[in-house]
């Protein structure tokens, strides 16, 4: 055979892997979450690192299995049935019946298990149940609320640690650590594998809700990887709160239809974030006819539903600032004044660094490019915002509207510096071009 022909089958293959990678990574996001609950019904909850072993060997069987043998028929059928019976294999292995026989519940549960086909193991309905269950195990309130959100987004939201520190805007090592502690509490407290009663649900429910609305964030603005939007993300996020929402136990659904709202409001503009080449397209910039107004009605159903409440929670009014750029004409008609209304309602339930940065964004809107670039002289020294391209970005534009270019050019070359994305890069740099 020739070199080339021989080069040529060579990247052909390389292309191959390359596919089958991204098929894995897709079912990891979608499938791993569901095989992790179910599996954690069955084995007990003191041994989520062998579940997440047995996921794990799960997808890196299919990454070998199909890169020489092709893609199964039924990929997902495939993984589930892989996933059995290496879960049967561990049952029947004499050192882990040992350890879960003094689990009599788990293992009861594990030998009629056995006994039932790969269809009934990971069917619908158990892993609905399951998931909800790994939910509130997570969000125990013996668990640290940091440490609860991250076990969420490692076990049920299939996120790796580096996306997880991106999340909580810290570092991988603070987060392996909150994940060790969070697993030795659920051993040591014996943290139930249920639906918490009605007294409890609120309380636990708000922690649910908190994972998810970072696990969409990570997907509406990825932390890494070469797309700025990872849809699957955004719809497995949706996914999830509508799997709360829709709980027969859960009586208060006003919160979880508005981050509903809010997470459907946010994506039917997916389409016009970006132009043809992949370059980010601001607000000001977007094509509106390319908005997925089916999505948007959704929405606005969603937010419907949650307005019957006393309470009003972070996602309502985040969901409220959603509506009103979904329902302007266009970028020129858009109410910043009963936006800046609604931030300020958002400061008193979280004033948190991102929220007064948001808000200054929209204070320079209405004309209050001064007082803007107060806001941000408040939190600059945060640890949180030291490393957030955002601020520097924001902070850039409000020193050029105020002609403070010299400012302004060091500012943006720091915002440069720290974008995390190719695509937040590049925007920078045109930026920096057409103004310096």
């Amino acid at each position: 055979m020739c070199k080339l022909c021989i080069l040529t089958n060579i990247l052909e293959e390389l292309k191959n892997i390359s596919e089958i990678n991204k098929l894995v990574e897709h079912f990891f996001r979608h499938e791993s979450a569901k095989m992790i609950s179910v599996l954690t019904g069955i084995f007990g909850k003191n041994n989520l690192i062998l579940v997440e072993d047995i996921v794990q060997d799960t997808l890196i069987e299919a990454i070998s299995n199909w890169t020489y043998k092709g893609i199964p028929e039924n990929p997902v059928g495939w993984l589930y049935t892989v996933a059995k019976n290496k879960s049967l294999n561990a049952i029947k292995r004499k050192k882990h019946q040992e350890k879960y026989i003094s689990e009599s519940l788990y293992f009861t549960k594990v030998q009629e298990h056995t006994k039932l086909n790969s269809v009934h193991f990971f069917s619908e309905e158990s892993i609905s149940d399951d998931q909800l269950r790994m939910m509130f195990m997570c969000c125990h309130p013996s668990i640290s609320k940091d440490s609860q959100i991250a076990l969420m987004l490692k076990t049920l939201c299939g996120f790796n640690i580096a996306e997880i520190a991106k999340s909580f805007l810290t570092n991988k090592e603070s987060i392996n650590k909150r994940l060790v502690r969070a697993r030795k509490t659920i051993r040591e407290d014996n943290v139930p594998f249920e639906v918490p009663s009605k007294q409890e649900l609120d309380t636990r429910v708000e922690a649910v809700l908190e994972a998810i609305y970072l696990l969409f964030n990570e997907g509406y603005s990825a932390s890494n990887g070469d797309k700025l939007i990872r849809t699957e993300l955004c719809q497995e996020s949706i996914r999830l709160a509508e799997m709360v929402a829709n709980h027969k136990a859960i009586t208060n659904k006003s919160n979880p239809y508005a981050l509903i709202a809010l997470m459907q409001l946010n994506s039917s503009r997916f389409k016009a974030r970006e132009d043809e080449n992949g370059n980010i397209l601001t607000l000001s910039q977007q094509n509106r006819s390319l908005w997925d107004y089916h999505i948007m009605e959704q929405g606005f159903s969603n937010l419907k539903k949650a307005a019957n409440i006393e309470h009003i929670s972070k996602y309502h009014i985040l969901a409220a600032v959603s509506a009103y750029h979904c329902s302007s004409k266009d970028f020129a008609s858009t109410d910043w004044k009963s936006i800046l209304t609604l931030y300020d309602k958002l400061l008193i339930i979280d004033n948190s660094p991102i929220v007064i940065l948001n808000r200054a964004i929209v204070l320079s809107k209405v004309g209050k490019n001064k007082k803007a670039l107060k806001e941000l002289e408040i939190i600059e020294n945060d640890k949180t915002i030291k490393s957030n391209h955002l601020f520097y970005s924001v902070k850039a534009e409000f020193l050029v509207q105020l002609e403070k270019h010299d400012m302004a050019k060091k500012t943006l070359k720091k915002a440069i510096e720290l974008a995390p994305l190719t695509q937040e890069k590049q925007m920078l740099e045109n930026r920096f071009k057409n103004l310096f």
